[in-house]
Parts: C-alpha cells; sequence; structure tokens
C-alpha cells in the first residue's frame, strides 16, 4: 500500500554517482523496483552538474571518484546552499574519511560491500526522516532563544537577525536541542530522536553534528553559551535571556 501511495504521487529522485558501471546499474535497478526515478553519473564533476540541474530528493554519493572526490562534491554543494540528503558510499574502512564525510554536510555513510536491499533501506529512512521532520514542525511557530530564533514550517535559523545556512540533519538537530531547552540529552537520546534508527551506535556522528552547529551558532565554540556538553552524558541547550 505504501508503495503504491508513493507511486501515486511524485516519485522521488535518487542522483546516484558511482564510476563502477556495475554498481550504478545494481543500484538503478534496484531503486526503481522499490519505486523510486533514478539518474547516475560516473564523476565528481557531473555529480554536481546534475545536482543542480536535476533536483533529486536524495544523492547516493561514492567517496573515490574522478576529476572530483566525493568529499569535494559535498563541500561543493554544500557552500553553493544545495542543502540536498546525503549518503556517502565507501570502500575505505578509514574512520577519519568517514568523519569527514560528516564534518561537511554528509546526512548518512555506508561502507562497501552493501546489499542493495540495506541501501534502499537506508534511503527510505533518511527521506522519511526529511519528510518526518516537516510534518512535526509544521504550525509549530517560531522557537527563540536569546538572539537565536528558528522557524522550523519555513526551514529557517537567524542569529542576531542575520540568517544561517545549516544542511538538513544540523537544522534538526538545533529544532530538536530548542524544543528540549535545558533538558540534559544523551548523545543516544539525539541519535534515536534526530537519526530515528541506531547508527551502529556510532554517537560520534552527534559530536560531529554538534561541533558544526557550534560553529554556526557559537561567539566562542571552545566556551559555548547555547550547547552545553555535560560531561559523561551527553548535551544541554541552554535557554537564552532577549
Amino acid at each position: 500500500m505504501g508503495e503504491l501511495m508513493q507511486t501515486m504521487s511524485k516519485q522521488k529522485k535518487i542522483l546516484i554517482v558511482d564510476d563502477e558501471q556495475s554498481i550504478r546499474t545494481l543500484l538503478e535497478y534496484n531503486l526503481k523496483q522499490a519505486q523510486y526515478e533514478t539518474v547516475s553519473v560516473a564523476d565528481g564533476e557531473e555529480a554536481v552538474q546534475k545536482a543542480e540541474s536535476e533536483k533529486p530528493d536524495l544523492i547516493l554519493l561514492d567517496l573515490m571518484l574522478p576529476k572530483m572526490d566525493g568529499i569535494d562534491v559535498c563541500k561543493t554543494l554544500r557552500q553553493r546552499g544545495i542543502d540536498i540528503p546525503i549518503i556517502m558510499l565507501t570502500a575505505k574502512g578509514d574512520e577519519l574519511d568517514k568523519v569527514l564525510g560528516l564534518e561537511i554536510g554528509a546526512d548518512d555513510y555506508m561502507t562497501k560491500p552493501f546489499s542493495p536491499r540495506e541501501v534502499v533501506a537506508r534511503v527510505k529512512a533518511v527521506l522519511r526522516r526529511s519528510g518526518d521532520s516537516v510534518e512535526r514542525n509544521e504550525g509549530n511557530g517560531m522557537i527563540s532563544s536569546g538572539a537565536l530564533t528558528v522557524h522550523p514550517e519555513q526551514y529557517g535559523a537567524y542569529l542576531d537577525e542575520v540568517e544561517l545556512e545549516f544542511t538538513p540533519k544540523e537544522f534538526e538537530l538545533l529544532v530538536y536541542f530548542m524544543q528540549n531547552k535545558n533538558r540534559v540529552l544523551s548523545r543516544d537520546q539525539l541519535l534515536s530522536a534526530v537519526w530515528n534508527y541506531d547508527f551502529a551506535g556510532d554517537t560520534r556522528i552527534v559530536d560531529v553534528h554538534v561541533s558544526h552547529l557550534r560553529e554556526k551558532i557559537e561567539e566562542n565554540t571552545k566556551k559555548p553559551t547555547f550547547i552545553k556538553t555535560v560531561r559523561g552524558i551527553g548535551y544541554k541547550f541552554e535557554e537564552q535571556k532577549v
């Protein structure tokens, strides 16, 4: 029934970026079977072009690419204000690449080899989280704390009336923090609430996104006033007076 409803509504478009033809073909087949529209490219430069022209709903982005690697593709898109959800794919087991990918704006990460079913499930999860976030925030109105103001239903955030730019996941995390002001939230709680599933127990993803938020909203990231670290537990967003 869910797939029928998706077919009746506008199909979600997935941009597949991988230099291996066999992987592109495999992902195209399985995503089309799951009722997604697909566009695929083999190098980083074309990935940036297609992301701008095709406006996909999600990008599956390989890390190792000719002309421009996945990190640079992701960084370029975010710098241009393109906030399409990105799932990075890599055959490398280097944890540094994983953290770096998340730091520059990827929303999720998968290591090869993976099953096509696993990829489809992860795509559905990321798209569902994006949709659920919009639904949860509709009608919630403005949330403010000191000079920081967030408009969830308009996907807007302002600090001292200057508009801020966030990736979808950063924005969702900020909204969740502000909806739970002065509450101590564990990393596992944040994983469950914002990422909506257990990201292999990897709470470093939370730390990376909190670090990114602090760079954008804190005057001094070493002495944050909004997002405080609660040692051994997690984080707390402290209410600020106007």
